[in-house]
Formats: C-alpha cells, sequence, structure tokens
C-alpha cells in the first residue's frame, strides 16, 4: 500500500498558524473598561441585594416570584434606557410581591448566522467594533443599575465576564451552550445565580447535569482582570438553577414536565426548583402565545404550585420584531427588537400585575 506523500513547502514556522486569520486587534483590558466605568457604593447596593433576592427566593426563604424581564437582546442603548425607566417603577409598585431583574442581552447566539448582538456589532454594520460595544454595554448596566433595578445578562463567550460580571445580578446560559464544558465550568466561577436552559431540541437532563457540574469545584484556563492568560481555580456555583424553554418538539411548561424536572434534580441531589421561559420553545417563538403561556402559569402559581420559582419574558417598548439590514439602523422602527419577537410594555405591564396577583392568591 502506497503511502499518500504531503505537498512539499517551506520549512519555516511562520506558515503553520494563522493561515485562515484576516487580522488580530487589541482588545480593552476588563481593568482598564471598570476603571473608566466603575461602579459606585449606590450601584453596588443594588447588585448585592438583587442577588441575595433571587438567591433567597431560589432557596424558598422569599415567597416572590422572580421574573426576569426585558428585550430579547439590547440593540438600542437609548430605547433600552426608556424601557429601563417604565420596568424600575413597576418593580417598585409590585416589589412585595414580585422579583423584577431586567433582561438586558448584549450576546445573541445564532443557529447559524446573523447580528451577534451589541457587544460584538454596536453600530449594527457588520464592522464589528469590539471595544466600542464593551463601553456601551458596561455603561448601560451602570445606567440602568442606577435606576435600582437589578439586570440580567446570557453569557455566550468565556471572555466575556470579566468585563462586565460584577454588574450582572442573574445570569443564565442559553439552549446552545448547556452542554458546554467551557460554559459549565465559567459558571462554577459567576459570582450570581445562573440559569441554565434545557437543550433547543429539549433535552432536561443536559440543563440537569450543567447545573450539578457548575455546583463542583473547578480548574481551566482564562483570563484576568488585566486581560492576561490565567488559570482559574473556581469553589463552584450553588446557585445555578433550571430553565425550561421549550424545544423544537414544543412546549415544556406544563405541569407534568415541570414535576419530571423536579425529579430529575431531586434525583441528582440538587434543589427542586425551575424557572419558566415564556419565550422561545414554549411560545413556539410568537410573542402573542407567550402572554397565553404568563397567564396560564399565573393560573398555576395561584392555585398553589411551588416549583415554579420565576418567569422570564421577551419584552420591548414595541410589540414584536423586525428586520435588520446591516447599515441601516437608522430606518429601524424605534423601541421594536430586531431579533426574537417581543410582547409590548402595556401588555407587560398588565401581564406583571397578574403575576403579582398570583402570588398574593398563592400565599
Amino acid at each position: 500500500m502506497t503511502t499518500p506523500q504531503l505537498t512539499a513547502g517551506p520549512a519555516d514556522a511562520s506558515t503553520l498558524d494563522n493561515q485562515r486569520t484576516t487580522s488580530i486587534s487589541p482588545l480593552i483590558s476588563p481593568a482598564l473598561l471598570r476603571e473608566d466605568h466603575p461602579v459606585d457604593a449606590a450601584v453596588a447596593k443594588i447588585v448585592h441585594a438583587g442577588r441575595t433576592e433571587t438567591v433567597d427566593i431560589l432557596d424558598g426563604r422569599d415567597d416572590r416570584l422572580a421574573v426576569v424581564v426585558g428585550p430579547c437582546s439590547v440593540h438600542d442603548p437609548e430605547a433600552a434606557i426608556e424601557y429601563a425607566h417604565k420596568l424600575a417603577a413597576k418593580a417598585e409598585e409590585l416589589r412585595g410581591d414580585l422579583h423584577i431583574v431586567m433582561r438586558v442581552y448584549f450576546e445573541k447566539p445564532r443557529t447559524t448566522l446573523g447580528w451577534k448582538g451589541l457587544i460584538n456589532d454596536p453600530d449594527l454594520d457588520g464592522t464589528f467594533a469590539v471595544n466600542k460595544g464593551l463601553r456601551l454595554a458596561r455603561k448601560l448596566l451602570l445606567d440602568v443599575s442606577a435606576l435600582g433595578l437589578p439586570v440580567g445578562c446570557e453569557f455566550l463567550d468565556p471572555i466575556t465576564p470579566q468585563f462586565i460580571a460584577d454588574i450582572v445580578t442573574w445570569g443564565s446560559i442559553g439552549a446552545r451552550t448547556a452542554a458546554s464544558q467551557v460554559h459549565r465550568q465559567m459558571c462554577s466561577a459567576l459570582s450570581m445565580p445562573v440559569g441554565i436552559k434545557n437543550s433547543v431540541e429539549g433535552d432536561i437532563q443536559v440543563a440537569v447535569d450543567a447545573t450539578r457540574a457548575a455546583a463542583a469545584s473547578h480548574v481551566f484556563p482564562g483570563i484576568n482582570v488585566d486581560g492576561l492568560a490565567a488559570l482559574l481555580t473556581t469553589s463552584g456555583n450553588p446557585d445555578c438553577h433550571v430553565i425550561l424553554r421549550g424545544s423544537s418538539q414544543g412546549p415544556n411548561y406544563d405541569a407534568a414536565s415541570v414535576t419530571e424536572t423536579l425529579g430529575r434534580l431531586a434525583k441528582a441531589g440538587l434543589s427542586e426548583r425551575v424557572i419558566i421561559d415564556a419565550s422561545h420553545g414554549n411560545s413556539n417563538k410568537d410573542h402573542v402565545r407567550s402572554r397565553e403561556v404568563v397567564l396560564e402559569l399565573a393560573s398555576r402559581i395561584a392555585a398553589g404550585e411551588r416549583g415554579i420559582v420565576g418567569l422570564m419574558m421577551e419584552s420591548n417598548l414595541v410589540a414584536g420584531t423586525q428586520k435588520l439590514v446591516l447599515g441601516h439602523a437608522s430606518e429601524l422602527t424605534y423601541g421594536q427588537s430586531i431579533t426574537d419577537a417581543c410582547l409590548d410594555w402595556d401588555t407587560t405591564a398588565d401581564l406583571l400585575d397578574t403575576l403579582a396577583g398570583a402570588v398574593r392568591t398563592r400565599r
């Protein structure tokens, strides 16, 4: 048998790497970004209180419902701040029954291709001004927190948390990354509670396994706040939990699915608690249907269901979604999503009132 011969080439080490990398650009260090946009005492108090209250709800010491609500993915900081003002007022009004966290997502996981979020492409034109995106993201988190409103973020890139995680009350891991060892290790290091979603295909066990893995200690490579490569050793995160988000096979917010998930958690030696995402697979990405999901869950909560400790809703100033054409951001409708379709503000406010009433009835 003849052994295939490799094509002869120059014996130069410089030709062995970066064959498909077209450029490498400097990235601002997390320490510098934190210095430019520091956390003051008032914001630190909001973040600390938000994390503590979330954990108390997860552990059953607080009978309120946690509600993570806001845009699918922020693309316009100005509209996000307008939304935050409305939500902050509502959160204060309902704080006796609901612990409201604003969804402020900057990284958009893609099944194939598409806009990757404010951090990656803040100008919405494909120029990928990431340093600008990081600055915008951190400033927005500080501005929202200054309103007294805790914030929640999805962590997609494992480097991103060093830039913004100190301001985040609640984190999430998406359906496409729940099985990732890198993300499970990252969760074990994060200083806030983290919800982990079932897979796109509907696998609940992958989220249960991720929750268990994240609670353990890990040693893994990453970066420190100076942006230097480092070896991280973690103690584990006991505040991780499962999010049921439905799947390509259909919804999983029904009572039977919740009971099954709680049983899987108990079998794994984990706390029996779940958050329900009213969007995505549970609504078939139909924002009108997501309203019906929330109303059904409110009815079950009012009837005494305890395993559901929180809900997630995708919401914006304007209902629905619109298509982004890169480089044409000025043509977009103000306050409307460019990713998944969202509920409008008035509908959201009504649903929050309904959920607060359900909590009062359950008591």
